[in-house]
């Protein structure tokens, strides 16, 4: 996996704690985290609140002598958009503005990278001349401006759905560059249809199985053939921004797309096998308020007092019953709740973005996993903190710890009933876990939820 870095504020980061901007141990810390999260130490410096973007891009326009543009209020030159493909500009960071004569402006977050733009030179087949913009505002940008096909596309269940099925669209006679974009289309239209949330695809000998899992039991709905195999895994992977040319490792990532309107995001894992690539894919629908979810009253004042105490909030469901999507519920209400908290969560993938959220991807490709980020996250001085997927009982104890430190923690925890989950609490592992419980969640099914208070949730769990 390529490092992300930023040039400009690798040759500048010591100027800043010249300038006074931040202490030499502030930059050492922002460069663990960078490293850690696979991002530049300015987005490092800015996620973790050391210094503001404002502060970070006043000063690069100072020590560079380049002028800044505020992208939020300029409208550039879309003819311009042929010299730099979506690929490039997304990868370097970069936007062409306009172009007068042989000279063509760009907006750049890292205006000292020379090999982008010598590679901008080669395609444009001009002169560049950079000017500093903000990183999150370019990439903002870019997929206004571009069209982007890294998005799968909108899809429609009308009521003409009933019986749709997606080897109507591998077996038609389109011959563009989209087919393969349109099957994967197809696949999510069928799977949102017939209420399915995980989609398998794995090798068999005559091409490439397309399974839904459903209940427990998966569910065979055809082939794609043998010699459209690698173009689909290929393009799948580009759109779930992966690398198509690495198959002998895991890789995690995230596809977008559209059903009526509402933008959803699936994960998507793939993993080596004798036999081949397997492909796997979770659908994940966007959350709701959480006065959606928990709609009696008394068990929702339960809930949000739960999120202004310290201790353990338990999410616990069977698998697919919806933990993330209550869980991502809570993190809302605690963000529009609590605007002055720190509110941090653990994930294995970010499902949608939250804003006011401190949302981290684990990483394992780069050692950023559950262990380091525990032994890293105090310093972050977390209020809240949402932890995804905890198997053991060190790691259970550790946050359970961060109680004591005046901590909400919010884990999920899986049980398919009441009984289960007094069955699996009762043991001795779990005995400090249950000592600080403030509330239990109980997803029941997709339209029960039930809330257990401290006294009540302990009792049960006695």
């Amino acid at each position: 996996m390529e490092t992300v870095t930023n040039k400009t504020l690798e040759k500048l980061k010591y100027d800043l704690v010249r300038a006074g901007l931040i202490q030499y141990e502030t930059l050492e810390q922002a460069q663990e985290i960078a490293n850690a999260q696979n991002i530049n130490i300015g987005q490092a410096l800015i996620n973790s609140g050391m210094l503001t973007e404002d502060v970070l891009i006043k000063f690069l326009e100072t020590k560079l002598h380049t002028p800044f543009v505020n992208l939020e209020d300029y409208s550039l030159d879309p003819k311009c958009l042929k010299y730099i493909n979506y690929t490039d500009a997304k990868r370097f960071k970069i936007l062409p503005l306009f172009k007068i004569e042989d000279t063509l402006t760009v907006a750049m977050a890292d205006p000292l990278d020379l090999f982008a733009i010598d590679r901008i030179v080669e395609s444009a087949e001009c002169t560049i001349e950079p000017v500093l913009a903000s990183e999150s505002v370019i990439l903002k940008k870019i997929d206004e401006y571009y069209p982007n096909d890294t998005i799968v596309g909108e899809i429609y269940t009308s009521s003409q759905s009933e019986g749709f099925d997606w080897r109507d669209e591998l077996h038609s006679e389109d011959l563009s560059d989209l087919h393969i974009q349109k099957i994967i289309r197809s696949i999510l239209k069928q799977a949102i249809i017939e209420e399915v949330h995980e989609v398998l695809f794995q090798r068999q000998d005559d091409g490439l199985g397309v399974n839904f899992k459903k209940n427990g039991d998966i569910l065979n709905k055809g082939t794609i053939p043998s010699v459209l195999t690698l173009s689909f895994t290929a393009k799948l992977k580009t759109l779930a921004d992966l690398d198509p040319s690495v198959s002998e490792v895991p890789q995690l990532g995230k596809l977008n797309f559209k059903v009526d309107e509402i933008a959803l995001v699936a994960s998507v894992s793939t993993f080596p096998t004798i036999m081949g690539e397997r492909i796997f894919l979770k659908i994940y629908k966007p959350p709701k308020a959480l006065n959606k979810i928990i709609t009696n009253d008394t068990q929702l004042k339960v809930v949000k007092k739960a999120l202004d105490i310290p201790g353990v909030i338990l999410v616990c469901g069977s698998p697919l019953s919806g933990k993330t999507h209550v869980i991502y519920s809570l993190l809302m209400e605690c963000a529009q709740k609590n605007s002055n908290k720190n509110i941090m969560t653990l994930e294995s993938i970010a499902k949608y973005n939250l804003p006011n959220i401190n949302q981290c991807e684990l990483n394992e490709n780069i050692g950023f996993n559950m262990d380091k980020a525990s032994r890293f996250i105090e310093f972050q001085s977390p209020d809240i903190i949402y932890l995804e997927g905890i198997k053991n009982k060190e790691s259970f104890d550790y946050f359970s710890s961060l109680v004591y430190d005046d901590k909400t923690v919010i884990m999920e925890f899986l049980a398919n009933n009441m009984d289960e989950l007094r069955n699996k609490m009762a043991i001795s592992d779990f005995e400090t876990l249950k000592s600080i419980i403030s509330c239990i969640i109980f997803i029941h099914s997709k339209n029960s939820v039930e809330v257990f208070d401290k006294t009540t949730a302990q009792k049960y769990l006695a």
